[in-house]
């Protein structure tokens, strides 16, 4: 998959574990690091660098919580929020060479969803 995005993310300067985060971002502006590394199960580690590469692209600026200042949230520049659109075209033309329609991929995407829920949650009761 992440090969058929390449040529559509490459057009909008963004690798595909940042289209990622910026999914996430257009979807809910403003969430935490630590929601955003819950969410996509990445590790501070892996997405602080990834962070700061969107912050240095200007699609992103981080702030620290003024209600919890050991948090961080992420919010989308002008810019940021600017690539909505192109990558709404890429999410369609990904669904059209799957040869999906617009439902069976959100059903797809629920399944696999409920399939990471569930795997997640055996994976955190199995060392509890």
């Amino acid at each position: 998959m992440t090969a058929r995005y390449r040529p559509m993310l490459d057009r909008m300067g963004l690798t595909y574990p940042q289209y990622l985060v910026m999914m996430l971002l257009w979807e809910s502006d403003g969430q935490t690091v630590g929601q955003l590394g819950s969410r996509l199960a990445l590790d501070s580690g892996t997405l602080s660098p990834l962070l700061k590469r969107l912050t240095a692209a200007g699609l992103v600026t981080r702030h620290r919580r003024v209600d919890d200042e050991r948090s961080v949230s992420i919010l989308l520049t002008p810019e940021g929020k600017a690539l909505h659109s192109q990558a709404l075209e890429v999410s369609g033309e990904i669904i059209g060479a799957l040869g999906m329609t617009i439902s069976e991929f959100d059903h797809l995407k629920t399944e696999l969803r409920t399939l990471t829920d569930r795997v997640t949650a055996d994976g955190n009761t199995a060392h509890s």
